[in-house]
Parts: C-alpha cells; structure tokens; sequence
C-alpha cells in the first residue's frame, strides 16, 4: 500500500511557519480515569469537554493533545469516528486544533487495556488507572498488527484532509513501563501505516522522552516530520536538550509533555523560552480530575515509584486548574495570557534563567555548562 514520504526539511518548515505558535495541554476531561472512559459512548462527556476547553482557551491555548485508545476503534469503529468528529467540532469552536495520539505504552495501572467500566482512581495515587494503547501485549505480538495497522490507516484517513487537527501523534514514550526496546518495530510501523493513509497533516511520535533511549529516539525522529520531544527537567537541563535537537534534527521542535513544578520545571521559565525558540509545547494535564496527576510520580501504585525519593505531595506536580476553573496558581494563568494572548516578547536567555529556582543571576550556567546525568533529568517514569 503508497502513501506519502516523510516531508522534507523544507516542507516541515514550510508547514510550521504558517501556523501560530502551538501552545495548550494534554487533555482529557475531568470526568475520565482514562482515554478509555473518556471515548467509550457511555462515558464520552461533550458537556464538561466543552466547559473545559472553554478554560483552555481563555488561558489563551490554541491546540490540545489527546489520546485514543485501540480498543474503542476495534470494538465500533464508526461510533468512535463520530465521537471523534464531535470533539474536534468542540474544540474548533474554542479556537482550538487537536493532535490525536494513537499508541502509548505508558500504563501506571499495571492492567492491559479492557472496555466496560472503568475502575475507580486509587485516592492520592497519581495517575492510578491510566491503561496502554493498544495493550503491551498487542505490542509483541505481531498476529494482532494487521488490526493495529487498520486501526492507524482508518483513524488518519477518516480525517487526513480535516483542518481542525493539527499533527498526528503515532506513538506516546514508546518503551515505558517496561517494554524498553520491544517496543522499536510498532514504532516504525505505526509511521509507515499512518503515511499510507497520505495525511495533510504532520506526523510525530512522543519520543525523546528519556535522553538514555537513543534508538528509540532515533527511530522516532528520523521518521518524523516534525521532532516531539517530552521535557520535565530544569531549565538549564531543558535548553541543553534543546539545542542538542536543534542540531541534531533541524525540524521543528514540538514539546508534547512537560510541567513539573516540584522538578523546577515551570510555567515561568519554561513558557517564555519555548516562546523564544519557536517550540511548540503541551503542558501534562490542565483540569485536575480522575487522572489525579497533580499528585508526582511517587505516589503511583506502580514498583515504578520505589525508584524515585519521596517527593513534595502539597505542590501540585502537574495540571493547572481546579475542576471549577480556578487557577490553581493565578500567577501560571497571567504568565500564558502574557504570552500567547497578549504576544508579549519573550526576555532574553539570561533573564528566563533568572527565574529559575536557585537561580543567581551572577552565576547563571550556559547549557554547554550543564553537568547533569540525563537520567537524573528523565526521570525513572514519565505520562
């Protein structure tokens, strides 16, 4: 089966340089543990997804990244095109475009996927019945591909001409939870499938996620019209990899995942330099719901979080909203709408610096000057 190439450089940029700069969040209502009980037609919830991206908007968003879930599509592939469909007319009429994530191997519940009803989310655990798309199994399995393959050809071409959506995401931290480099040969399939599917649109993969998978991230980049990257380190860490992908790609660079505060990974360091070096960025969540991933990673139920030390449980870690769109801190809320609303100039690298945590605007290190493992920044889980 044809499809389109991989762009080149030139159409990438060609691409990009026509859209405004992408800023939102990784969205899922509030009302949903999962992307499972967020599509199925029992739970699909139009009403709270249209308040919510009503606050996304007025925070001055203009995108948002979603996640599908493989089993949906299998069990009524025309139902959930239609909820699909539903969605990005909400969300179209807040001024927002979408990108869809199709596979993901993140999977804190430690269950493979399933439909009916979801379990309950495990109080103060972060995150505690997130599920994988398409399954870890399905992963591996290769007798299941060709439905993996349907699945990837049939979402894209149901809507590779529609302009409401704005990049195709075939494949969030592929290798998580454990499947490591198991994951590689789905990874370049899904590119090829989604290709075949000749989409007007951009496709990407929520690769470099950890600085230490340099396959993965090799696969997932040189496929990619367009580099994704996920980031919740510090600021002198987050231009250290930034500038090593600026060199390494010269693509256009989208951050599809990052806000960490209790990492020092923050709306008022992080936004405005994303601004100044033209980087598309998502924050991790933005209404605290179900999901209850303003809880880090340590409370998740998962053997994950033994590897990581007991972190601050009072500060949120991520999302920026209360479920009745307070702002969880008014000062992240002016910081966008200065930005993206307003368009305010970015200030200069030194100035961002200084308002890192820490930071002595004396002293501030250039990003040649960082002297930190990349394991130490990736962090041993990410969403």
């Amino acid at each position: 089966m044809t499809g389109r190439d991989r762009w080149t450089d030139e159409q990438a940029w060609n691409w990009y340089q026509e859209q405004e700069w992408p800023v939102g969040c990784n969205y899922l209502p509030s009302t949903a543990v999962n992307p499972t009980e967020m599509w199925q037609a029992a739970t699909f919830d139009p009403e709270t997804i249209d308040r919510e991206l009503g606050w996304a908007a007025d925070w001055g968003m203009n995108s948002v990244r979603v996640f599908l879930q493989y089993l949906v599509w299998k069990d009524d592939p025309e139902a959930l095109a239609e909820r699909m469909d539903r969605f990005l007319e909400i969300a179209d009429d807040h001024g927002l475009s979408t990108m869809f994530v199709l596979f993901d191997d993140v999977g804190f519940s430690g269950d493979e996927p399933y439909l009916g009803p979801q379990k309950d989310p495990i109080p103060d655990t972060h995150n505690s019945q997130w599920t994988p798309s398409p399954g870890h199994e399905r992963v591996v399995d290769r007798s299941t591909w060709p439905d993996l393959a349907d699945y990837v050809r049939d979402v894209v071409r149901r809507f590779r001409g529609d302009e409401r959506i704005f990049c195709w995401d075939t494949y969030n931290e592929p290798g998580n939870s454990k499947m490591d480099e198991r994951s590689n040969p789905l990874l370049r399939e899904s590119f090829t499938w989604a290709r075949e599917a000749d989409p007007i649109h951009p496709i990407t993969a929520g690769v470099n996620w950890d600085p230490n998978r340099s396959e993965q991230n090799r696969i997932g980049s040189e496929e990619a019209d367009v580099v994704s990257f996920h980031d919740y380190s510090d600021f002198a860490f987050t231009r250290h990899r930034v500038e090593g992908l600026k060199e390494e790609w010269g693509r256009p660079l989208l951050c599809t995942e990052w806000l960490a505060r209790t990492r020092d990974n923050l709306a008022e360091s992080h936004l405005p330099y994303f601004k100044r070096e033209g980087i598309g960025c998502y924050t991790w969540g933005f209404v605290n719901g179900k999901l209850q991933t303003h809880l880090p990673w340590s409370t998740a139920q998962t053997s994950i979080a033994e590897a990581i030390e007991e972190e601050d449980t009072d500060t949120w870690f991520h999302d920026l909203v209360h479920d009745d769109g307070t702002p969880y801190r008014p000062a992240e809320y002016e910081t966008f709408r200065r930005y993206v609303v307003d368009d305010e100039d970015p200030p200069s690298l030194e100035a961002i610096a200084a308002l890192a945590p820490g930071a002595d605007p004396e002293t501030i290190r250039t990003a040649t000057d960082v002297d930190v493992s990349a394991e130490d920044q990736a962090g041993p889980y990410h969403e």
